[in-house]
């Protein structure tokens, strides 16, 4: 009998994130001599600032090297909860609160924490491409709510209604979003609140950009904003993409203490505690200085300003205006169906592999989102080098017959 090597079901079926596959590829021609333009990084371009570095220093100095507590310390646990009630005016206790290994193991944990097999999480489309995989890994089953970008990605709340079922054990929305930089209303946030709790699901909100607005508005989600859903709200946040430090690892969990709790124990299996280090310089990050954030928000919506405008006045392009978050999400359905040589455009994934061998520009197709009429450029890098890649954008499509 032959020997193969047995992998699960669920690993077999798992596709891997898109969005790194891209970065690493971009990256490899990259050290390769390439001269790409990476537009499709979903990092911050800005150096970790100084005080939160300091702050990492002196714990290496002062052996902070040891074991923590799962959920993590105390004093970065309160910082957090200082900012949700600072922001969100919601108050939460320590046993609420768990410190993670990036946002993306706090979220992973929420699902494994929330989900039985059979269990339904509504996912509205486009989404962040680890959400359903994640939904998957924890034995749930992802169901996806259509939004369109004539209504600026907004949930049609009837067609919202129409698929809950007894079945489903979550919503998950992320305002300001990735990919399309969209963000919820007041009104929209409430709506669903109330929703999460008349038919009684959880909502998850990936509050991961919730500080990079281009309103002049705080921080909102459901519960900030209908305080009575407090008890079906699980937020999700971390420092990666406010404070650049993406590389840091450390994200968060807060919401019931049942919930928390869960995804303590299932973190205590798995990691343990998030890096010691990282959790010194998370504190300082949340508790020190907020000048750098907003010299970073000034800078992104300085560039939100330059591509949108530059990416309408391409022929067969349109994109709606981000109000958040660090990404435009144009629509290039029109090229679908064109070519060049040896490229056929047949949607979002193909053009993505076009623009990166044609033009050197690396940018992420809209399908990976769950949306094929678009793709996605990040402009988290220097203004020069969106110019520059919009420059090489535009001549390759105008390359396509």
């Amino acid at each position: 009998m032959s020997w193969s090597t047995p992998l699960a079901e669920r690993v077999i079926n798992l596709k891997p994130s898109p969005t790194l596959a891209v970065d690493a590829k971009a990256k490899a021609l990259k050290a390769q001599g390439a001269d790409i333009i990476n537009l499709s990084a979903g990092e911050p371009d800005f150096d970790t600032p100084g005080h939160i570095k300091d702050a990492a220093i002196v714990a290496i100095k002062e052996g902070f090297t040891k074991y923590t507590p799962v959920a993590g310390i105390v004093e970065l646990r309160q910082a957090i909860i200082d900012k949700l009630k600072r922001d969100y005016s919601t108050e939460y206790g320590l046993d609420e609160v768990v410190v993670s290994t990036g946002g993306k193991q706090g979220l992973y944990n929420c699902f494994q924490a929330i989900l039985d097999p059979g269990h339904e999480v509504i996912i509205p489309v486009p989404y962040w491409v680890s959400y359903p995989a994640m939904v998957e890994l924890a034995g749930g089953r992802p169901i996806f709510l259509q939004c369109e970008a004539e209504t600026n990605f907004d949930i049609d709340l009837d067609r919202l209604s129409s698929l809950v079922t007894d079945k489903t054990r979550a919503l998950i929305i992320n305002s300001p979003s990735n990919p399309t930089g969209s963000v919820y209303s007041r009104q929209t946030l409430e709506a669903l609140a109330k929703m999460a709790v008349e038919k009684g699901f959880y909502i998850i909100t990936d509050d991961i950009y919730d500080e990079i607005r281009f309103d002049g508005q705080g921080p909102e989600n459901p519960v900030s904003v209908f305080p009575d859903a407090r008890e079906h709200v699980i937020i999700a946040n971390g420092v990666s993409k406010t404070y650049a430090m993406t590389g840091w690892r450390i994200g968060y969990l807060a919401g019931p203490q049942p919930v928390i709790k869960a995804a303590t124990k299932i973190q205590s299996q798995s990691t343990s505690n998030p890096n010691s280090i990282a959790q010194k310089a998370a504190h300082a990050a949340l508790s020190g200085p907020q000048d750098c954030v907003k010299e970073m928000v000034r800078a992104f919506k300085e560039r939100r300003d330059f591509i949108v405008e530059r990416l309408n006045k391409i022929s067969g392009i349109k994109c709606n205006t981000p109000q958040g978050a660090f990404y435009v999400f144009p629509d290039v359905s029109s090229f679908f169906g064109r070519s060049a040589g040896d490229f056929e455009i047949k949607g979002s994934l193909e053009l993505a592999d076009y623009l990166l061998e044609k033009a050197k520009v690396a940018c992420v197709p809209g399908i990976a989102f769950g949306d094929d009429r678009f793709i996605r450029f990040s402009y988290a890098t220097s203004k020069e080098q969106i110019e520059e890649g919009l420059n090489r954008l535009e001549e390759a499509l105008a390359g396509l017959s």
